[in-house]
This record gives C-alpha cells, sequence and structure tokens, in this order.
C-alpha cells in the first residue's frame, strides 16, 4: 500500500484547518458530525483489581449490546492496547484498569500472548509497572509483548505524516528528542512522522487508554494525543507554536487506516492533572471514581477541558487558551463532535 493512501487527510491542511474554523458559526456542521456518539460511564468503588474488572467487563458488554460489534479475534487474531506512561509514575494507565481489559478480551478468545501493550519511552514504561523490573525481573504483564516505540523498531518507512512544518526550530528541544538518532538527515525527512505500524497494520482492532493532563502547546493531553504524537516518530518538530501540534494531532487523527482499527477509548478518571502537565505534579491532581467509554476522542476531550477549566478557576489559575484548536480542529476533520456533551453521557451501574 503506497503511504499516501494513508495520509489523504493530511491533504486538510493547516491552513484549510485554519479557514474552516473562522468561518461563519451559521454554517452548516459536516454530515459526519451529526450522529453524536454515546460517552458510557462507570462508577468505580474503588481503584483496586476487583472494582476495574467488574466495571471493564459492564462498559465493553454495553458497547457490545449497543453496537453489534464483537471484541473477538479477527483474522488477525491480535489486539493492542495503546497506553500511557510519559508523565511518569503517579500519573500513567492505571495497571489494574489494563489488567481488566486483558481478562476481558481473554474471556472472548483472545490467546495471552496476542494481546499485546503499546508505549513510548522504555524507562518510563518501567517505573510504572509495564516493563519487567531491573532489581527483580518481574512483571504484571508477562506472556504480553510491550512495544517501546522509542527503540525505533515499529516504525515502517511506507507510513508516515507529511508536513512542511520544519524540525529544527530549537536546538535544544530537538537534540534531545532525536537522540540516538543519525543526525544526518535531510530536509524531507526533517518533515515526516513515521506511524507506529502495530496498531493499526498487525491487530484487529485497538483500544485507547490516555491519562489526562493538561498541556502547554496542546490544550489537553489525552486521547487524541495518545492516539496520534505519543504513536509517531519525529513529533518534536510540532512544538514550535500552539497552531502547529494541535493541527498535525487532528489530521493524525484522521487518518482512515488508524481510525478503523481504533475500536474507542477507554479513560480512567483515578487522577488526572489540571495544571503544570504533562509533567506529573502531585498538587495539581484530581481523581474521580469513574471509567469513560467512547468511539469520540473529541467528546472525551471536551469534557475532561471543561474538568479542568473548572479546576483552575477554583484554584485561582486561568483557563487553558482558546487559541489552543486541538479538539476544534479534530471536529472539523470529523474525527469527533463537541455537541450536546451532557446529554450524551450514559450512566451505568449507578
Amino acid at each position: 500500500m503506497q503511504f499516501r493512501k494513508i495520509l489523504q487527510p493530511a491533504i486538510f491542511c493547516l491552513a484549510a484547518a485554519l479557514t474552516a474554523l473562522t468561518a461563519s458559526a451559521a454554517n452548516p456542521a459536516p454530515a459526519a458530525l451529526q450522529s453524536l456518539l454515546p460517552i458510557w460511564e462507570a462508577p468505580l468503588a474503588h481503584f483496586d483489581d476487583g472494582a476495574y474488572a467488574a466495571q471493564v467487563e459492564l462498559l465493553l458488554t454495553k458497547f457490545e449490546t449497543t453496537t453489534g460489534r464483537k471484541l473477538a479475534p479477527g483474522p488477525k487474531k491480535k489486539v493492542g492496547l495503546k497506553i500511557y506512561t510519559d508523565s511518569g509514575a503517579g500519573l500513567a494507565t492505571p495497571v489494574p484498569l489494563v489488567k481488566a481489559l486483558i481478562a476481558a478480551l481473554e474471556r472472548r478468545g483472545f490467546k495471552k500472548e496476542d494481546v499485546f501493550l503499546v508505549g513510548l519511552n522504555q524507562l518510563r514504561l518501567r517505573m510504572t509497572g509495564y516493563l519487567p523490573s531491573l532489581v527483580t525481573g518481574e512483571t504484571q504483564f508477562k506472556g504480553h509483548k510491550v512495544y517501546v516505540l522509542e527503540s525505533g523498531k515499529f516504525y515502517d518507512p511506507v507510513w508516515f505524516y507529511d508536513s512542511p512544518l520544519p524540525e529544527r526550530f530549537d536546538p535544544i528541544f530537538a537534540q534531545k528528542s532525536v537522540e540516538g538518532i543519525d543526525a544526518n538527515t535531510t530536509v524531507d525527512q526533517d518533515r515526516k512522522s513515521f506511524l507506529a505500524t502495530p496498531l493499526f497494520l498487525d491487530a484487529d482492532f485497538w483500544i485507547n487508554l490516555p491519562v489526562y493532563t493538561d498541556h502547554p502547546t496542546l490544550g489537553v493531553n489525552g486521547a487524541l494525543v495518545n492516539a496520534t504524537l505519543w504513536n509517531a516518530s519525529n513529533t518534536a518538530r510540532f512544538f514550535r507554536s500552539p497552531s502547529n501540534a494541535p493541527a498535525a494531532v487532528a489530521e493524525m487523527s484522521a487518518i482512515p487506516e488508524l481510525r478503523q482499527t481504533w475500536v474507542f477509548t477507554l479513560a480512567s478518571l483515578e487522577r488526572y492533572q489540571y495544571i503544570g502537565g504533562p509533567f506529573f505534579n502531585s498538587l495539581y491532581t484530581i481523581s474521580e471514581p469513574k471509567l469513560w467509554l467512547s468511539t469520540d476522542p473529541v467528546a472525551l476531550d471536551s469534557l475532561m477541558l471543561e474538568r479542568i477549566n473548572q479546576a483552575r478557576k477554583e484554584n485561582g489559575f486561568r483557563d487553558i487558551s482558546d487559541e489552543i484548536r486541538t479538539i476544534d480542529f479534530a471536529e472539523q476533520l470529523g474525527v469527533g463532535s463537541q455537541k450536546k456533551l451532557g446529554a450524551r453521557i450514559i450512566r451505568l451501574g449507578e
């Protein structure tokens, strides 16, 4: 398959996205946004294995019965889980959530070795319990492959996101982002972000498991970002201004192959951060005993944006800047909708 097929949504360039967003509010929304998808919410009595196991099963069963899609093995007989560990220990995808999800998938016919995890950084994956301890060699995910994207082993040169945004804009930040990479790259290479292919080429489907923080450039670091920038190479180049990274997130999230295999996002509100992110600071975190599941990442990120801004107001901080348009761009490209969020929440198990 030629790379240009996967990049078809990216033809909606930054200028086109900006033009669409500045159009009159009276213009009708794209047809793709007319069908508003539900957000299922399940309560958590505790943040332990038992509570997560019960509520994850409840959510998956509701998803299957409502959509008619069975979360069972297909031709590839594999499923991928995109976890988040990049804020470090204290603000990573909860291990009990992942264990509960794996158990639920195994009950639906997947073998242990056919459920794999995808994360970005080896050190943080080890610090948060997803890779074996260097002291004991033990891991709670024995038998499951854990793909470390920063190893560079899981990017395919045929599959990439192409953008004219330059990579070499900040010598210090850029240097850190390309440690261990050949310095003799061309301008053409610098404009490419290679996509991690295991999720959309090796699996029947994949599940997004973000953790929410604020982000100075992206606004909300959550469902959209975990599926895109934290799932690709050479993304440091996008942090030049509040307009570059949001446009890249939106365009990457609209790639057809990625969307077709991305079955839903499952997010725990066990801990999220409203300021100072993406670096973990326990002073600015909130905990809610809830799980969210939806096929609409725009809706989930919009709900969290409301929560983050509310927490900021209550603690004397300014809202996330309206100039950061990550969610708006994604909505314009048909990835999801911000409309009628409260009415779309379906609360289970209460």
